[in-house]
């Protein structure tokens, strides 16, 4: 993809699409080959191959076969056979329900035989019955090609009944939308465009062996759950059930390689424009467009500087730009593949463009992926204090890469914490006492399946309570119920000028500190509890106190000039500041009749200076 030069601080602008031209010239192999004994494990169970039409089923089954010393069966000629007709004439004659049953029985002999590799036609794994066949008795490959090459391979085969008077390119953009997140449930994915076949096969072997290696199935029929390290855990789903907007939130491990099949019957049109920062296109924006591609998705990148600068007037002007100089349509979906900062500015800057674009949030960092990227809150900050300018703007959809989490500081893991357990103590106690429990094991990254499962719990949470109050529009509690500490928060963010010293996370980690003790001074709960966050948050490493903060940046902090960027807070009325307090873990309650005389002697008790 070509890329233009901006100047000094603007942001880069990728027009790339799907590719078109040339396919690159095919490298030789020169992988060594596989151990013996790599090989005979590899023939003791059935390999299925499954794609589209045009994937090299076929070809490569053929050379796989070839290199494991076993059969290969094609189903399609098998099915053939049986029936003494062309498939063409089997949908004519008896409809795509009995060819089906048919090709299911086929199957389920062939893999009752001897150790083969048999390639599927392409709708045989979409049948559930025959998915789970393969499933029980079969490793199963997907062969996933990107459109240009399919369309491609498939010029001149009319006599497939899918092609039958149809465009192909179409016919094979849409079955890429109803099938790819199908094949995605295969035991293997193996990205195939115009490489040899021999460089596809070895591929094939590879991973395979690698599969094998890490505790795959091991020939008797029974699967392990062991996987490679790049290999997802079960995917999670979770619902915000808004009455005109609903979406889902999957989470799972390498969604960002998979977003393509996943995206395919989401957006609107095969067309999105991507919003990244520097540090995280480095890192994930060539797995995000190959996987757009494959699934004929054409794509432009807006690339903006990393850090909270970016959230301005000035970054959104240069965001906006760089949408439309790509000359969307209304249609066009926006994907935010970053931080907080990046979805709040991509979702804002796709909230205004035509006046409201589609919206696809791919958050990279724990503190995105549990809070920012939940609920449709969209905005950036001014001179006057932090999201004063935005637009509530639901997502279509919002895919939580939990591999993601491998690629970042310990800072950034600490900061996202914060907000986990912020949801705890707003309305789920029990969330609250496993974060105690649990909280060591999700900040140090050892455990990736207990930073799913605290990702799960807290978009439940934030699910329920948007689900309940999607603007913040009710008089008290609901939504304004997950500003617990922010208030504080936004004030040191402003005092800092937003310029990377202090992340937002690490700012609601004393905010939250600040709230409880606040509650407590007004009576409203035990003065333990907000010892007992603040020990517990800095035993994780994190600043849990403006002393402590102030000490580390070597910086004094004004108690007059914090109050003055809460009178800024875009949640004061009739002049009055508003605090969400506690009466217990799980016991949160918005109130406007603080003193500020008490938020003054709170601030000052606490390391402020006058």
């Amino acid at each position: 993809m070509s890329r233009d030069t901006a100047p000094a601080g603007l942001p880069t602008i990728d027009a790339g699409t799907m590719p078109n031209g040339p396919a690159d010239l095919p490298v030789p192999d020169r992988r060594p080959a596989l151990p013996a004994d790599i090989l005979s494990g590899l023939r003791q169970r059935p390999i299925v191959l499954v794609g589209l039409m045009g994937a090299g089923k076929t070809t490569i089954g053929k050379r796989l076969a070839l290199r494991l010393r076993v059969a290969f069966r094609d189903a399609d000629s098998e099915i053939e056979r049986a029936a003494g007709c062309s498939i063409a004439e089997m949908f004519e004659r008896w409809g795509e329900a009995a060819f089906r049953e048919g090709e299911r029985r086929v199957i389920r002999r062939l893999l009752d035989g001897e150790p083969l590799v048999l390639a599927t036609g392409g709708g045989a794994y979409m049948d559930p019955h025959t998915r789970a066949l393969i499933g029980a008795r079969a490793t199963s490959v997907w062969l996933r090609c990107p459109l240009e090459v399919l369309v491609s391979r498939v010029a001149g085969r009319h006599h497939r009944p899918l092609l039958a008077g149809g465009d192909p390119r179409e016919v094979l953009r849409e079955l890429m939308a109803i099938r790819h997140p199908i094949y995605a449930k295969a035991d293997l994915v193996i990205d195939c465009d115009n490489a040899t076949a021999e460089h596809t096969t070895r591929s094939v072997l590879d991973g395979l062996a690698a599969r094998a290696a890490a505790g795959a199935p091991d020939g008797t029929g029974r699967h392990n759950e062991a996987r490679l390290p790049d290999t997802r855990l079960p995917d999670t789903r979770v619902h915000v059930p808004l009455p005109h907007h609903p979406y889902d939130i999957l989470i799972g491990r390498g969604l960002i390689a998979r977003a393509g099949e996943l995206l395919a019957t989401v957006l609107p049109q095969p067309r999105a424009m991507i919003v990244t920062d520097a540090t995280v296109a480095a890192l994930h924006l060539p797995a995000l467009q190959a996987s757009l591609a494959a699934a004929g998705i054409a794509t432009a990148t807006v690339i903006v500087p990393p850090g909270e600068q970016s959230k301005s007037l000035r970054g959104f002007g240069e965001v906006t730009d760089g949408l439309l100089a790509s000359g969307p349509e209304r249609r066009c979906s926006v994907i935010a593949l970053g931080g907080g900062v990046v979805g709040d500015l991509a979702g804002f800057a796709a909230a205004a463009v035509l006046r409201g674009l589609p919206f696809v949030q791919i958050p990279t960092t724990l503190l995105s992926q549990v809070d920012s990227s939940v609920g449709g809150k969209t905005g950036i900050n001014t001179a006057f204090g932090k999201n004063l300018l935005g637009a509530f703007h639901q997502p279509l959809a919002v895919l939580v890469d939990t591999a993601a989490l491998d690629t970042l500081p310990p800072r950034e893991l600490r900061a996202g914490y914060a907000e986990i357990i912020k949801a705890g103590l707003i309305g789920d106690a029990t969330l609250f006492a496993w974060c105690l429990h649990n909280g060591a094991a999700i900040v140090d990254g050892s455990d990736p399946a207990m930073q799913a499962e605290a990702i799960r719990r807290a978009c439940l949470f934030k699910a329920a309570v948007v689900a309940d109050d999607e603007r913040e529009e009710r008089a008290s509690g609901g939504r304004a119920l997950l500003n617990l500490g922010h208030t504080f928060a936004h004030a040191l963010e402003a005092e800092l000028h937003y310029d990377g010293r202090l992340l937002h996370g690490e700012a609601v980690a004393i905010g939250l500190g600040l709230a409880i003790r606040l509650s407590a001074r007004l009576g409203h709960c035990d003065p333990a509890l907000a010892e007992r966050v603040v020990r517990h948050l800095e035993g994780l490493g994190m600043q849990a106190r403006i002393a402590s903060l102030a000490q580390a940046l070597a910086v004094g902090f004004s108690a007059t000039g914090l109050i003055a960027q809460m009178g800024r807070d875009k949640k004061r009325q009739d002049g009055r500041i508003g605090f969400v307090l506690l009466r217990a873990a799980g016991q949160a309650f918005s109130s406007r009749d603080v003193p500020s005389s008490e938020v003054r002697a709170l601030l000052l008790q606490e390391g402020c200076i006058t």
